[in-house]
């Protein structure tokens, strides 16, 4: 199994871009990872936002592989403790066939399409954070997942 993070957008914050570099470096030491950025679909005038929701689902769905379980990381999706999501991420590698695929939208979201594709909808917090931080955090949890399972010192209960 692969893991891989499918992104729409840029990192334009240098601090946070440095950061998330730091992690997808780092999560290959335990398994196999692939971060992949999509352009923005930029909205003007003759585009209308589910028209950009539209596009960038198109995008986005061409990257997934049939087999493939597609996590969408949604302000409405599931949370979990970090144990929990290693223990997630432990049960995935065991059981699938295929990658265990994150998917982080554009700053409209996701289009109907994309969301019909999804097996699973997980949530970082309750609170909003920009696209930017949501891609740190999702790689910080997916390394942080790696080191609980091979019980190494990075977390702390």
């Amino acid at each position: 199994m692969k893991i891989a993070l499918i992104s729409v957008g840029s990192m334009r914050e240098v601090p946070l871009r440095e950061l998330y570099e730091r992690y997808v470096a780092r999560i290959p030491h335990y398994m196999p990872f692939e971060a992949v950025a999509i352009p923005d679909i930029k909205s003007g005038r003759s585009l209308g936002t589910e028209q950009q929701k539209q596009r960038e689902g198109e995008t986005i769905l061409a990257r997934i592989c049939p087999g493939d379980y597609v996590v969408l990381m949604d302000e409405r999706g599931r949370e979990m403790t970090s144990r929990e999501f290693a223990s997630f991420i432990d049960k995935k590698a065991s059981s699938l066939s295929r990658n265990l695929v994150f998917v982080i939208g554009g700053p409209y979201g996701f289009s109907d399409n994309v969301y019909a594709r999804a097996d699973m909808k997980m949530g970082l917090s309750r609170l909003t954070f920009t696209h930017e931080m949501a891609r740190v955090l999702t790689v910080e949890q997916i390394y942080r997942a790696m080191t609980i399972l091979r019980g190494e010192p990075y977390h702390h209960d």
